[in-house]
């Protein structure tokens, strides 16, 4: 069987139409349906099937489309590994990702120490949630992936190893000029009236875990596309939010932070892929166990890791 083919049919699975697939591919419609029908008679199962908003696999063709993905997954990395071979490893671009709050300072700083020590590299930096990076790990688009155990929490994944870096206490962002702007830890109970916004699902958990434990509820009333969106809506005075703490260095002007009693803390770990690491991966991840140091926002200590059981 011809990868290109699986290619196709794992296309089709993540796309979920066979016409999305084929202007992505540059192949034509038909060219598509030819392909897939070509591996259906080969397995002599069907794989696919319509529904009203496109098509999907049976329940044969996802398990034929798990291990497809882990075949190609690995052939592209086997032909990534040649090409290093060639070409001397560190021409191998370095692909990063990053939380969003981990993204605007931590992690740029980490690399920007990795390249003083190695010189220019290829380097890219993704930011994301952390489910959506693991995936990107396990699916070899990333090298190292920077990550929280925010709610709904990390998997448990044998193809990844998972290194804890540090607690990231939680804190509120406020407009400059809101009255508690500048206090010492202040009680939930205070800020329970206040219009809140959340830009994710896991920082919302956190904010309604933390004030259901002292018996008040959050009003979160608004609702960003992300971060910035988030941040511009505490500077202009719309709301007040919940922000990790390794953020507090790197806000816009217009947004200061107030302390909580006993705050909200995430847990920040590194996770890596098992197989065909990344050269300068494991330097990263040291210079990422510098940056969260007790002077940092993160606090380092000891949680369980994959590695220590």
């Amino acid at each position: 069987m011809e990868l290109t083919v699986w290619r196709t049919f794992v296309t089709v699975c993540r796309l979920g139409s066979l016409s999305a697939a084929a202007a992505e591919l540059n192949h034509t419609q038909s060219a598509v349906s030819r392909q897939i029908a070509g591996l259906e008679r080969q397995l002599g199962v069907p794989l696919m099937e319509r529904h009203a908003r496109g098509v999907r696999p049976t329940p044969a063709g996802e398990v034929f489309r798990r291990h497809a993905l882990a075949t190609l997954n690995e052939a592209d990395r086997a032909v990534r590994a040649a090409r290093d071979a060639r070409d001397g490893a560190l021409n191998r671009p370095l692909a990063v990702g990053a939380t969003p709050s981990l993204a605007a300072g931590i992690v740029p700083e980490a690399i920007r120490d990795l390249l003083k020590h190695t010189g220019p590299i290829p380097w890219s930096l993704l930011p994301g949630l952390s489910a959506h990076l693991h995936n990107r790990v396990t699916a070899g688009d990333l090298d190292i992936a920077v990550v929280t155990d925010a709610p709904p929490g990390l998997p448990h994944d044998p193809r990844v190893e998972r290194r804890f870096l540090g607690l990231d206490d939680m804190v509120v962002a406020l407009p400059v000029g809101h009255p508690q702007a500048g206090r010492g830890p202040v009680h939930i109970q205070t800020l329970a009236d206040q219009t809140w916004v959340e830009d994710n699902d896991g920082s919302a958990a956190l904010l309604r875990q933390h004030a259901a434990r002292a018996g008040v509820s959050a009003r979160i009333d608004l609702t960003a596309a992300d971060l910035p969106g988030k941040l511009a809506l505490v500077a202009t005075g719309h709301a007040i939010a919940l922000i990790p703490g390794v953020l507090t260095c790197a806000l816009r002007t217009d947004v200061t932070t107030a302390t909580l009693v006993d705050p909200p803390t995430r847990g920040i770990y590194t996770i890596t892929p098992r197989r065909d690491p990344h050269p300068c991966a494991a330097p990263l991840l040291d210079r990422l166990t510098t940056a969260f140091t007790p002077d940092r926002p993160a606090r380092a200590t000891h949680q369980p890791t994959d590695t220590d059981s």
